[in-house]
Parts: C-alpha cells; structure tokens; sequence
C-alpha cells in the first residue's frame, strides 16, 4: 500500500524544485478526487426539492473542494506520491545547477 506523501521526505529537506513538485502532485491529486466527488454526486437519483437548490450545490461543491485538499494533502489515495515519484526523476539533483 502507498502511505502518504508526507511520509517520503520532509518538507524542510526538500529543494525548491522538489517542493514545487510536491505542490503540484499534491493540486493534481486534489482535482482528481474533486471530479470523482463530482461524478459521485452527479450519478445520485434525487429529484429536485426547494431544500436542493443552488445554495446546497454550491456548499456540496466547497465541501468537496475542501475535503479534496485535505485528501491530496494528507496522500489519502496515493496519486500524489506516486506523480511526484514519477516525475521527481527528472529534477536536478540536489547541488547541481
């Protein structure tokens, strides 16, 4: 099993490069795990109600949105770790220039 992201290298022992990367492995994972939310949410069969309306759309989005951060942040599903291994291969190595 995959573990978290943070638990590859701390955040203090990466380059600003490696930390980038993280960064943006991290907002990938995010944007993936908010689509599944919203597809999720989309497949659901309830019909219209007046208690249904924009304003509960709009607080399930911001919701998902931050539950996705949290997610990415934390690793839970592992693409993070696993973009960020992938790509970190083509990062400079630590020292060079």
């Amino acid at each position: 099993m995959i573990g978290p992201v943070n638990s590859m290298r701390p955040a203090a022992t990466l380059t600003p490069e490696q930390a980038e990367l993280r960064k943006a492995a991290e907002g990938f994972e995010a944007i993936m795990v908010r689509k599944m939310l919203e597809t999720a949410r989309a497949a659901r069969l309830s019909e219209e109600t007046p208690l249904t309306g924009g304003g509960l759309k709009q607080f399930e989005a911001m919701r998902d949105e931050h539950f996705a951060d949290i997610a990415a942040k934390a690793g839970a599903f592992g693409f993070a770790r696993s973009i960020e291994a992938s790509l970190a291969q083509y990062l400079p190595a630590k020292g060079d220039s």
